[in-house]
């Protein structure tokens, strides 16, 4: 489980991370051309960085509610880097959908390494 607390965490502070930069550097064009879409975007994002976070300090910490927090925002993460990489293949930004496909392996990875305690 370290494996999968350490990686939410890390994984879900990057996502928060990057869209702080991209925003305070005006580097997303769409907040002009798309910005009801591109807000949903962020907000779902910004949803599922804050369940992994949490998640993954729960797993850390060993409360009974972390491992099925985690799986929900584990699924929340396989569904955005499996999506998010069309917006960089779109623009031929190959290294980043090369970055999304590892982020997916090693999501599938930390799914496959939680237990799932039973219900009591």
């Amino acid at each position: 489980m370290l494996f999968s607390a350490v990686f939410a965490i890390v994984v879900g502070a990057g996502m928060i991370g990057q869209w702080t930069v991209s925003f305070a550097a005006r580097q997303i064009p769409e907040l002009r051309s798309e910005p009801v879409r591109i807000w949903f975007h962020i907000a779902g994002e910004m949803v599922t960085a804050a369940a992994l976070v949490i998640s993954g300090i729960g797993l850390l910490a060993g409360v009974r509610w972390a491992s099925e927090l985690y799986l929900i925002a584990a699924g929340m993460l396989l569904y955005t880097v499996i999506v998010s990489p069309g917006y960089f293949a779109q623009k031929g930004r190959w290294i980043w959908v090369g970055i999304f496909g590892v982020l997916f392996a090693l999501a599938v990875i930390s799914v496959l390494t939680i237990s799932v305690r039973p219900p009591a």
